[in-house]
């Protein structure tokens, strides 16, 4: 029975460590999610961004701090070396059936631009973010 007790413990506990508790209902709600989180990062708002993503984001909440963190140096090198931003546009949208969107966006800078992707993937609860990442490669958009 102890040991009943102590597994059923220590699985409470791992749960918790998963950040993700929420879903987006449809594509539409994926659609209008990567689009704020975009405009968070245009206003330079990346914990805001990161607060918004983590309740969809079945990542353990230690590593999504931590790719927030480094974001959010680098955003800050960035902004000195490509100038202030000026929006965010979104230049692809793609899907495998109606299992996983791809979404991209492109936040520009005054003297450049970083790369936003979002992927989504739709289980039987409803949409979560899937994996999120950002870059300065914009130039992968040219294919």
């Amino acid at each position: 029975m102890k040991k009943l007790l102590i597994t059923a413990f220590l699985f409470a506990i791992s749960i918790g460590l998963f950040a993700q508790d929420q879903y987006l209902k449809n594509v539409a709600a994926t659609q209008e999610f990567s689009e704020e989180v975009a405009q968070l990062f245009v206003e330079n708002k990346i914990s805001e961004a990161f607060g918004k993503m983590t309740p969809y984001w079945p990542l353990p909440q230690n590593e999504i701090s931590s790719l927030e963190e480094t974001t959010i140096k680098y955003l800050n090198l960035l902004d000195l070396r490509f100038g202030s931003t000026i929006d965010a546009i979104k230049v692809k949208n793609e899907t495998i059936a109606n299992i996983a969107i791809r979404e991209t966006y492109i936040v520009r800078y005054k003297n450049s631009a970083i790369r936003l992707i979002f992927t989504y993937y739709k289980n039987e609860d409803g949409w979560i973010i899937n994996a999120f990442k950002w870059d300065d490669s914009f130039t992968e958009e040219f294919k």
